[in-house]
């Protein structure tokens, strides 16, 4: 949580914008979040300023319906931004997604707190785009770097390996003479200390 108020800081004094997804580290936040929608949705939001929009996704075999809301309401923010540890706390949000694969149904609720005071559908745009970016690089570190595969669990080992991949993955990606994909270009690297050299050079 710490380093997360950090962050949104630093972006606030850039006048950023921010959503941050809500999981079990922010200690009570993320309960605190849910139990005002649980109360939100159980008056059906009765004079709580908030709005709503939802949408359907078609593609390679799988139907996904997200539902989001986003409640704006300055008293609600106020409980939950008591100490004022969050800056420029405006908003938080809740996606609610269904998907189909086949015979099988997923269903997943998430939180977020955010600068936004714009429109839910505004608010989508900007969690569906931090999906679309985790998915990819995470789909990049198990592909050309076999993230998932290792077995790295004692101290801080796991962290400082994902640091490090995600500095070879950056440095792999500013290279453009190789016409090849990451991992491709990583056992080139291995193969060829010029080529390395290149990389790291940037």
């Amino acid at each position: 949580m710490g380093c997360q108020t950090a962050i949104v800081k630093q972006i606030v004094a850039q006048d950023g914008e921010y959503v941050i997804g809500l999981k079990g580290n922010q200690g009570m936040l993320h309960r605190e979040v849910e139990e005002s929608f649980v109360y939100a949705q159980a008056t059906r939001f009765a004079g709580i300023a908030h709005d709503y929009h939802t949408s359907v996704e078609k593609g390679h075999g799988r139907l996904e319906n997200r539902e989001y809301w986003l409640i704006t309401d300055a008293e609600y923010l106020a409980y939950l931004n008591e100490k004022n540890a969050w800056p420029n706390l405006r908003s938080i949000g809740r996606v609610k997604s269904q998907r189909q694969l086949e015979s099988k149904t997923i269903e997943e609720t998430r939180y977020s707190i955010s600068s936004l005071t714009d429109t839910a559908q505004t608010f989508g745009n900007a969690v569906c785009s931090h999906w679309g970016i985790e998915n990819k690089v995470h789909w990049v570190l198990d592909i050309a770097f076999q993230e998932d595969a290792s077995r790295m669990r004692k101290d801080h080992s796991p962290a400082n390996f994902a640091t490090l991949r995600h500095m070879a993955l950056n440095l792999l990606k500013h290279e453009h003479t190789a016409h090849c994909g990451t991992k491709a270009k990583r056992l080139k690297a291995g193969w060829s200390e010029e080529y390395l050299c290149k990389v790291l050079a940037g």
